[in-house]
Parts: structure tokens; C-alpha cells; sequence
């Protein structure tokens, strides 16, 4: 890749360290619960036997998914947020639950000084032998890596480092042997920006280590003489004497596509289809109703009734390119044709709302994935569910849950790199949502800060909450719009001292604020541009993550 309750996950060593307990400070920031609900700008209701695209909402960027048995399992790119790299399994591809996060440890990877939309980039799940295996780079890090677990839902081991340039690596099993393909610089001086190629080598398994030649499959994309770029994300399979190779080609924007190649031999030579690509949105109209744009980033899957799939990921922007949620995880049905695989014929629009797979029904999901849904996490156990994120790997606790509550201690300020904010949070998975937290906390200083954060990077969001300003209790809203510093938008006295609802309600590029205080309700701002969340303005590969935040400045 290129530039609810009753959900509550098994106690991770993340989580444990967390609840170990965090120097004590006067006051922790106390917030009884977190509310949701979300619906999407287009109107639309999966009939019997339909499903409703996409099948995860919100930011789970790059699907990769792989079947064992009956069972599919499918992870996505996470880059600094932690825990990382979340997997999901289903029976059915598209009632998913998400049963661990392949990166609990904070020893398994360091994102100390990394940005919001570097580290993990789109891993690859497959299975041999009893084993699941992750392929994965983590960008500005240490490059590529492979993990592995015998159970999906974790542990997973410690990264084995692997020796080769490039980002979005896979693994193709042949027999007992496996290869890795994936996306490095080309045999040759670059011929322009975005030139790349795809590799090829043996992969020891069992010694954890690459070995024999590199072999370049793909220079530039399908037609090197067009400057294609970014040709990345690559799969290989095998069907009826062809080896297949798809790939994502033009970057993850607007002019995303998959492509696919094919050859009688693993190493090549490898030849394009004729009508590539084999889905794109580029082509279209880009004023028609309820768009899905930027689609790409595929993998395809054989059922075990012998029919084909496809997750890929795309976005539904709310106005031309904006979108604040990040992008989301697709499926459509794969047909052949002349013994070339097609995801969307050119021309034709990604569907809302599909036939179901010829796989057996499954009951929804206790915490919905797709469509308009609500939950409420209300703290009750001693964890967090497994769906709440921070940023950048923690080195010392900041947070415990405890009596139906959860408490933050201060972390590094928003923005500061080489350490980890006092955030949690849930993805925004709806373009129209509320969001809303009841918070006990008194500030005893100035700049002392407790409430709820929208959070697209380091450098765009929006927080929301009770802060002291010039000695005052106040209720606050500031935000940065590709900056280092905070701008004060609105605030108002807050004289009472018992609990506080915040609110936050998104309505695609607009938010309004507002706060309760004894049973009355006010609102702090209305219709604020909040285009500053969305990917077109703050940049990135992540979406807006939402939840509570903490920070008390250095004496």
C-alpha cells in the first residue's frame, strides 16, 4: 500500500500493563461510559439474502483475508495506532467479529517518533502447516517482517525481520514451500515518480529466512510505456495452469485500481489482461449520487463451494474527495471470463447492497460492522474491548478500568512524537454519528484538560472538554488544522462540579459540540468546518478515531 458491549476481549499483555497502575496523580480523569451511533449518507437496506457494502465501516484500510475450512479470517493496516493489525473472522464473508490484534505487545514493535500514518502497512494473512502467518512492513521502522500465531486470535510471535527493501509483502504457498512477493524498487534507474516493481523470492518457513535469487516479475505496472504507478500490493494464486497475479496500480487516491497478470510459470513471464483493470472508479462520473471512490487494494478468495470473491478496500466521500472516516473494507463476487478473473465489469458503479455468498447464513454480529448501528461501552469489566485504540505503543500505563469507569492519568501532549498521549478512542465509522461521553473531572491547574478528541494525526483534530483557563473552570473547543499549535475555537464557564455529558455530533465535513451539566443542555459550537478530519486535507491513511483524552502540562 502506498502513500459494544459484550465485547469485551480477552486481558492482552497490553491491557494488563496497563491496569498494573500509573503514577499517581490528585485526580484522574473519570469517564463513566462512551456512546455511539451512526448512519450513513446514503439510504439504503439489504433486502433478504443481501448484504450492505462496505462489509467493515470506517478505517480498516487494505484488507487481507484468507479461508481455513469453513473459516475466513481478514486483518487490515492499522500504521501507528495500538494495538495493531485487528482480525476479524466470519463464516459467511459478511458477518465479521473481530477476535484479537496481531500487535498486543508493546514488545513486539516500536513506534516511538512515528507518525499516525506510518508503521504497520498492509499485512497479508495465510495459513500453513497448523500455522497462521502475517507478512507485513512496518514503514520508518524496520522494514518487513512476518509473525505468526496458531491461533488467529493471538499471541502472536515477535517479529522475524526480513532482509529486502519495499513495503506491502505476501506470501504464496506451493506445496511445502512458500515465496514472497511483494512491492520493491525496480532493476533499473527510476523512469519517473511512483516507478516501482514487483518481486519475487523463496521464503524459508521453517529457518524464518529468505532464501535463493530475487526474481523482478512486474516493472512499472501493465504497460510501463503509460507510466503506471504504484504498483504495489500484489497476490499471487493458482488456478486451472496460470499462475495469477493481481496488484493495486495509481495509488490509493482517485485513481485506484486493480490490475492482474498472468503466467505459466511462477517466476514469469507474466502478461496483463487484455481489459485491465479489473476494478476501478477512476472512469466515473464523479458527481453521481452516494458515491464509493478509490477502490483497489485486493484480494481474492475461492469458497469452499468453489465460488470467487473479493475484499478490496474503497471510500464514500459525504462532498467531491472528502471523506473523514478512512477507508473502508468491500466485497463483490469475482466472475471469469476467457480464464480472467473480473471483480466490477469498467463502467459500472460499486454497489451498496449485494447478493449474499452461497455460504450458510449466519446471525448478525453482537457489535455490528456495516450498515447503521448504536452500541454503548459502559467500563463494566477491567479491560478495554479489544476495538479501542491509542496512539503509538505505550511505555508506561495511562489508563485503567476500574468500577464501571475509565480513568485516564496525563500522557505527552497531542502532537509529541517520541511519546504517547493519555487517548483511546473508537473509529468513526459513519459519516453522520454522535458520539458522547459522561466525564468526572476537575482541572487544578491551567491548561489541565480532560474530554473527548477526534483524532485523524498528530497534527489534525479536534478536542472537547473541561479545561482551566486563567484559573476558571471552562468548557472548551480547540483544534489544529495541519499544525503544531491548538487553536481555541469556543468555550463557556462551567461552574457545576458533578459529572459532564460531551457530545460531539459529525455530520460529514460539519460538527457540533455540545454539553449537559444537571439535566441542561447547551451547545458550545455548531456547524464547524471539520473538513480538517478528512484525508483530503490533513493527508494520511488513517480515519477520525474518537475517544476519551487527557493531558496535564508540565509544571
Amino acid at each position: 500500500m502506498h502513500m459494544g458491549q459484550g465485547m469485551r476481549g480477552r486481558l492482552l499483555p497490553f491491557v494488563a500493563l496497563m491496569l498494573s497502575g500509573a503514577v499517581a496523580q490528585a485526580e484522574p480523569a473519570r469517564f463513566d461510559r462512551f456512546t455511539y451511533e451512526g448512519r450513513s449518507i446514503e439510504q439504503v437496506k439489504a433486502g433478504p439474502g443481501e448484504y450492505i457494502n462496505p462489509i467493515l465501516s470506517g478505517y480498516y484500510p487494505d484488507p487481507t483475508i484468507t479461508r481455513v475450512g469453513d473459516d475466513y479470517y481478514l486483518v487490515n493496516s492499522s500504521f501507528a495506532h495500538f494495538p495493531g493489525l485487528p482480525i476479524f473472522k466470519s463464516k459467511d464473508l459478511v458477518n465479521w467479529v473481530q477476535i484479537g490484534n496481531a500487535i498486543d505487545r508493546p514488545s513486539q514493535l516500536d513506534f516511538t517518533g512515528r507518525r499516525t500514518s506510518e508503521a504497520v502497512f498492509a499485512p497479508d494473512i495465510s495459513w500453513h502447516d497448523g500455522v497462521f502467518y502475517i507478512v507485513n512492513t512496518c514503514v520508518a521502522c524496520r522494514n518487513n517482517f512476518v509473525i505468526t500465531a496458531t491461533d488467529p486470535a493471538g499471541p502472536w510471535s515477535d517479529p522475524i525481520w526480513l532482509p529486502f527493501e519495499g513495503i506491502d509483502p505476501s506470501i504464496y504457498w506451493e506445496g511445502d514451500k512458500a515465496y514472497i512477493v511483494n512491492n520493491r524498487a525496480p532493476d533499473e534507474q527510476p523512469r519517473y515518480d511512483g516507478h516501482r516493481a514487483i518481486w519475487i523470492q523463496e521464503y524459508d518457513w521453517r529457518a524464518g529466512k529468505m532464501v535463493g535469487p530475487s526474481t523482478q516479475l512486474i516493472n512499472g505496472g501493465v504497460d510501463i510505456s503509460k507510466k503506471p504507478v504504484w504498483i504495489e500490493g500484489p497476490h499471487i494464486f493458482r488456478k486451472d495452469g496460470y499462475y495469477y497475479l493481481t496488484a493495486a496500480e495509481g495509488g490509493t487516491s482517485v485513481n485506484h485500481s486493480q490490475v492482474v497478470l498472468r503466467s505459466k510459470k511462477l517466476r514469469g513471464p507474466y502478461l496483463p489482461y487484455a481489459d485491465n483493470p479489473i476494478l476501478t472508479q477512476r472512469d466515473m462520473d464523479p458527481n453521481r449520487p452516494d458515491p464509493i471512490g478509490s477502490a483497489g487494494h485486493a484480494k481474492l478468495i475461492q469458497t469452499q463451494k468453489g465460488d470467487w470473491w473479493a475484499t478490496f478496500l474503497a471510500v464514500r466521500p459525504y462532498e467531491g474527495d472528502f471523506y473523514n472516516i478512512g477507508r473502508e473494507t468491500f466485497l463483490l463476487p469475482v466472475t471469469w471470463k476467457d480464464g480472467w478473473p473480473i471483480i466490477l465489469p469498467r463502467g459500472e458503479k460499486i454497489p451498496h447492497v449485494g447478493k449474499v455468498p452461497d455460504l450458510p447464513a449466519q446471525p448478525g454480529p453482537a457489535l455490528p460492522m456495516s450498515g447503521n448501528f448504536t452500541y454503548t461501552d459502559d467500563f463494566d469489566g477491567d479491560r478495554l474491548a479489544m476495538q479501542w485504540i491509542g496512539i503509538r505503543t505505550p511505555r508506561q500505563p495511562f489508563y485503567r478500568v476500574t468500577n464501571g469507569a475509565l480513568e485516564l492519568e496525563s500522557g505527552t501532549p497531542l502532537g509529541d512524537l517520541n511519546g504517547v498521549p493519555a487517548f483511546v478512542g473508537r473509529r468513526q465509522q459513519h459519516a453522520i454519528a454522535t458520539m458522547s461521553t459522561t466525564i468526572r473531572f476537575t482541572p487544578e491547574k491551567d491548561g489541565d484538560t480532560a474530554g473527548l478528541a477526534a483524532i485523524q494525526s498528530d497534527r489534525s483534530h479536534i478536542v472537547f472538554g473541561i479545561t482551566q483557563v486563567g484559573g476558571k473552570k471552562m468548557v472548551t473547543l480547540a483544534s489544529r488544522d495541519n499544525a503544531d499549535t491548538d487553536t481555541l475555537v469556543a468555550s463557556a464557564p462551567l461552574t457545576a462540579t458533578g459529572p459532564v455529558t460531551l457530545t460531539i455530533r459529525a455530520d460529514g465535513g460539519k460538527m457540533a459540540f455540545d454539553y449537559e451539566v444537571d439535566g441542561k443542555r447547551a451547545t458550545l459550537k455548531s456547524d464547524l468546518d471539520a473538513t480538517l478530519l478528512s484525508t483530503r486535507k490533513a493527508g494520511g491513511f488513517v480515519g477520525t478515531v474518537v475517544g476519551p483524552y487527557r493531558h496535564t502540562p508540565a509544571s
